[in-house]
């Protein structure tokens, strides 16, 4: 199993900056990617950003040129600064790991969440 622990909420004024902290424990092994995620209520949780283990990264489009993600391989951890943020940018931040596993044999998808972290942003 792995353990995902999130960091680093908080509220914020329109255009300021936090940073989000995300460490992985246990069965760390095969892991895929690591990325933040965001729910707000009433709506699906989305992704915000992400970065797999060829380096590649993934922005929604409504962060671009305003969050950066940020991998440690050798702590498991992945970091999301967030600067201008906005008061869209509220909601409930998740970690997830997303790992393969082999259970039986066969190589079968695995993922992870932290417990969330709140973001609000005031206008």
């Amino acid at each position: 199993q792995v353990q995902v622990v999130e960091s680093g909420g908080g509220l914020v004024q329109a255009g300021g900056s936090l940073r989000l902290s995300c460490v992985a424990s246990g069965m760390t092994t095969n892991i895929n990617s690591m990325g933040w995620h965001r729910q707000v209520p009433g709506k699906q949780r989305e992704l915000v950003a992400s970065v797999d283990s060829s380096g590649t990264i993934r922005y929604a489009d409504s962060v671009k040129g305003r969050f950066t993600i940020s991998r440690d391989n050798a702590k498991t951890a992945v970091y999301l600064q967030m600067n201008g943020l906005k008061p869209e940018d509220t909601g409930v931040y998740y970690c997830n790991v997303a790992r393969r596993v082999r259970p039986g044999g066969v190589w079968i998808p695995q993922s992870s969440w932290g417990q969330g972290t709140q973001v609000t942003v005031s206008s």
